[in-house]
This record gives C-alpha cells, structure tokens and sequence, in this order.
C-alpha cells in the first residue's frame, strides 16, 4: 500500500476530476488522472490503483444511463477494443520506463492539441472498418493511460447521436472496456494487495467526485473546467517528455 502523503496530496483532485467527467462534464477530463498520479508513482502503478476506481465509477454512470444506448456503435467499437487492450498490455509488460513516460507525455500534449485545434467534426455514418480503428485506438489509450475518451469521441460524435445516446452509449462501452483490462493489469501483477489497498482508501472519493460533476454541470462554466484541466495536462505532458529524453540519451 502506498503511504506517501504527496501521492494522496495529487491522487485525491485525479480521482475526483475523474470522477467529475462521469458525473456529466465528460469523459475526456479523465486522461488527466494518470498524468497526474504519475507525478508520484511509476505509471503502470498509477494507472493500477485507478482501475478499480473507474470500475466503481462505471457502476454510477451505467445505473445512470443504461436506458440510452446505440447497441450498433458498441458491436462496431468493441472488437477493436479489445484488439487494443491486448496491444496495450504487450506493450505495459515489455516497455521500459522511459518509454511509457515518453507515450504518456506525447498522447498528453496531443490530447491538448487536438482538443484546443480541432475543427468543428462534420457528421458522417460510421462503419465496421472505422469502428475497428478507433475501437482499437480506444483500447489501446484507455488501458495505458485509462484515456479512451478522446478516441472515442472522435468516433462517435460524428455520428450525430441524441445527447442522452451519446452518454449512455459512451458509458456502457467503457463498462465494457474496463472490464477487458482487468486481465491484462491481473496478469502484469498490477492488481497486487498493495495497489488494491491504495485503491481502498481513494474509494470515498468516488460518490463525492460524481456527485460534483452533476452539481458543476449545472453551476459552473464548463468552459473553465476544462480550460484548466487541460492547462495542467499540457504541462504534465511536457514534463514526461523531458523526463523520458532525459532518461532515454
């Protein structure tokens, strides 16, 4: 179990940004938790005690919203989902640090890039070949750094679905998808006692962080938060990039 008080002083506001973008602000603020809680840990260990955390999470969002959802979108994500948790757990159990920390500072600042420079998405009707693609990207984001969001999205809001659809369809496919990482991060060792434990104790923070998030969609500017979310994933990127250089030469 990890008994640093500077890892809880950063887990703590990770887990409940996460927790917030379950509750209604959307799931893309979570590709900050890890980032974050790497600041501290090693980031497979980071990503290992969020787990169980986003799987409790999960249970909130689809009792939420289990009435809405696209079953075509989920059939068409889901083999390329799973294809990209089986990639990514090759790649968790074969990659040397500075590797993992230089994927996690790249797909940060492209996070950032892509949702500060991305021009408004033209609808289009989707398929099996592109649900397989972007399923597999999803896959593949979402078990390193539990940032599947983002992939996703840029699958599924071309599709133009109705908001409610969007959100339940969005919650039930990443229900599904962190049930799939159970068993790379089972079969890597990460769900040690240790890591569970840590999870234990950030478990409160999951009711009071989606609970925030549907007191803050109707409170707070949503421009704001994400504004400094993304601020703070930015410079998280960066600083994992020089680390991973730093490492690397």
């Amino acid at each position: 179990m990890i008994t640093d008080p500077f890892f809880y002083l950063v887990a703590v506001p990770a887990v409940l940004i996460y927790g917030i973008g379950k509750g209604g602000l959307g799931g893309a603020l979570g590709v900050v938790a890890v980032p974050l809680i790497s600041l501290t840990t090693h980031p497979a260990t980071a990503a290992a005690v969020l787990l169980p955390l986003l799987c409790l999470m999960d249970l909130f969002a689809v009792a939420w919203h289990h009435r809405y959802v696209c079953w075509r979108q989920i059939r068409q994500l889901i083999p390329g989902a799973l294809l990209g948790v089986a990639l990514a757990g090759l790649l968790m159990a074969r990659a040397p640090t500075w590797l993992l920390t230089g994927f996690i500072g790249i797909a940060s600042i492209l996070f950032c890039l892509h949702h500060w420079f991305s021009p408004p998405v033209p609808a289009r009707a989707g398929g099996l070949g592109q649900g397989t693609l972007w399923g597999t990207l999803t896959g593949l984001f979402s078990t390193t750094i539990h940032a599947g969001g983002a992939p996703a999205s840029m699958y599924l809001l071309p599709q133009q679905l109705e908001k409610r659809l969007l959100v339940g369809t969005m919650a039930v496919l990443f229900a599904l998808v962190n049930l799939m990482k159970l068993v790379p991060y089972t079969l890597l060792g990460q769900l040690n006692p240790g890591n569970l434990q840590t999870s234990l104790m950030l478990v409160p923070l999951v009711p009071v962080g989606v609970w925030l998030g549907v007191w803050l969609v109707r409170t707070a500017s949503q421009r704001l938060i994400y504004r400094l979310c993304y601020g703070l994933l930015f410079l998280s990127g960066l600083h994992f990039l020089q680390l991973s250089l730093r490492t690397w030469w």
